[in-house]
């Protein structure tokens, strides 16, 4: 079954992507959701009713859980569940930035088991399930070697180097940052960054297809405080995320 549900995330990522281009920079709707909860434009609703569809109608059985859905109890109780990002990004994407990605995961007790990120303005498509590569689009990727901290690049917000955060010393490293998480934890896999950190709690649906496929490139995923990342909570968030290989993972994790 992963094999078939990637090739179904796959082909879905695609799809969703295709629709959010029809929408990118031609002055999409936004709305405000409140509170802290960001935009959510025309285009989120739309790839989301496209995916809701599709992906439900192949595989009635599996739970749902989305941005852009009313979220209920009942995918708890499922095997296996979608996790899904209609627009990650969606600031991004108003903006008319090419830094905006649709992120698809299947979960199965807790874990996820295939993942798909597609960023549609990029055209590149970034895959992953248990067991196997990582890909972006038909080449394998890998994530980097790099041991020391100082001088690393990793992907994180300003917020993240908050002196508070390091009590044994903020790091000597340079900080790049990308709107979409999903796409941060891309770059870690394929190695273009040394790794990507947040310490903020994490909706599920921003990182659960990227964590796989950074595992997938061989890096260890973990939260703020090291423990291995578990999908489909009734809270559907997580203790941040700290993303890169097992080397650089274990110094970020001695300077917290």
């Amino acid at each position: 079954m992963p094999g078939r549900d990637l090739e179904l995330l796959a082909d879905a990522a695609r799809a969703a992507g295709a629709i959010a281009m029809r929408f990118w920079r031609q002055n999409p709707q936004v709305w405000d959701k409140g509170g802290e909860h960001g935009p959510v434009s025309e285009a989120d609703l739309a790839v989301n009713g496209m995916l809701k569809k599709t992906l439900l109608e192949a595989r009635p059985d599996y739970g749902w859980l989305s941005e852009e859905t009313p979220d209920t109890t009942d995918r708890l109780t499922a095997k296996r569940v979608f996790i899904v990002d209609p627009i990650d990004g969606t600031r991004a994407f108003v903006a008319g930035e090419d830094n905006f990605a649709v992120s698809l995961a299947v979960a199965e007790v807790g874990r996820v088991i295939a993942g798909a990120v597609m960023m549609p303005a990029k055209n590149r498509l970034y895959t992953g399930e248990t067991g196997g590569p990582a890909r972006c689009n038909s080449d394998v990727i890998r994530a980097g070697t790099r041991s020391d901290l100082v001088g690393s690049n990793l992907l994180a917000t300003k917020a993240n180097m908050e002196p508070s955060h390091w009590p044994g010393g903020v790091p000597e490293l340079k900080r790049s940052f990308r709107t979409s998480l999903a796409y941060r934890l891309c770059l870690a896999a394929e190695g273009r960054y040394d790794g990507m950190i947040t310490f903020r709690d994490t909706w599920e649906w921003d990182i659960a297809a990227g964590s796989l496929i950074c595992e997938c490139a061989g890096a260890r995923v973990t939260d703020r405080v090291g423990t291995a990342l578990r999908f489909n909570s009734p809270a559907a968030m997580t203790a941040g995320v700290i993303a890169t290989n097992p080397a650089l993972h274990h110094a970020i994790m001695a300077r917290l």
